[in-house]
């Protein structure tokens, strides 16, 4: 999530998917969005199980099991029948997806999740931290919510917390709990394995501050400086071979890899990148931090 200020429009209906295929939702979402978040974008395999299927920058992913598939974030809501044809365009199919997570729950990342769940079954899960807010589409943010919900809102059928396993099939995938961006932002772990070697994969919620407000003003997440410590300290520490984030902007995917490149997993063993993206995100959040006292 990249933006401060955001301008809500008025509710509209939400339409959900057929049984067949899957339609856009019609939600409160904000007007100033970024034209490469709804940009198409060529689905790519990333490493061994693990697939990129989002758009030119809200970044999903999806991991394939001899179970069934898990998809990781969902984009905007117009974002659904995007995700549905790069995951068919793969030779996966729709319907074998089994259970919906999100890094954060803001609707970049949300938008589409109720409808993709409706249409396919699958089972959400969320880190508890961010259950509120993903209950009331959004409402109940403390930096972008208001009056409107930005997403469907949703039940999770599962709450997550740090270390939880999420486990299907032959893939298991640890949750991070790294909050601060949201109460509930999260990363993911998990190995990943082609016919060469075996990665371990971080698929990291970067520590992006999303308010102007001083964090001693946020009544609504009095932990949220804390919070943030916590997560520049624990994400400092992860031990990984490949890394991604829920934007591709963040992980600088369009100067790794263009799109039709072959299969190259190296591309993303990028560790100097993550530390240089992790200090300047922590000297933003210290800079705000003194600007306050």
């Amino acid at each position: 999530m990249r933006l401060n200020a955001i301008k809500i429009v008025g509710l509209t209906m939400l339409l959900f998917a057929s049984s067949a295929t899957i339609t856009a939702q019609v939600v409160a979402e904000p007007t100033n969005i970024p034209a490469e978040w709804s940009r198409p974008y060529q689905p790519f395999r990333i490493a061994g199980n693990l697939y990129y299927v989002g758009t030119s920058d809200l970044a999903c992913y999806l991991v394939v099991t001899n179970k069934g598939n898990i998809l990781i974030n969902t984009g905007l809501a117009s974002s659904a029948p995007m995700i549905q044809a790069s995951i068919e365009k793969l030779g996966f199919k729709w319907h074998d997806t089994r259970i919906l997570l999100t890094t954060q729950a803001h609707y970049d990342h949300m938008g589409a999740m109720a409808a993709i769940k409706k249409s396919t079954g699958a089972k959400v899960m969320v880190d508890e931290g961010d259950a509120g807010v993903l209950a009331d589409g959004g409402r109940s943010d403390y930096a972008l919510g208001g009056d409107t919900s930005t997403y469907a809102p949703l039940k999770a059928d599962r709450l997550l917390r740090d270390g939880d396993t999420v486990a299907l099939g032959n893939a298991y995938l640890r949750m991070l709990h790294h909050p601060g961006h949201t109460k509930g932002s999260c990363s993911f772990l998990l190995d990943v394995k082609d016919d060469r070697r075996s990665y371990r994969v971080l698929i990291a919620n970067m520590p992006t501050i999303v308010t102007d407000k001083a964090f001693t003003d946020i009544p609504a997440y009095p932990a949220i400086e804390k919070d943030y410590e916590y997560t520049f300290a624990a994400m400092k520490k992860l031990q990984f071979d490949l890394w991604v984030a829920s934007h591709a902007s963040q992980f600088g995917l369009h100067k790794k890899r263009k799109q039709g490149d072959r299969y190259n997993p190296g591309a993303f063993s990028d560790r100097k990148g993550y530390d240089a993206a992790l200090k300047d995100l922590e000297r933003q959040f210290l800079k705000k931090v003194k600007g306050r006292k």
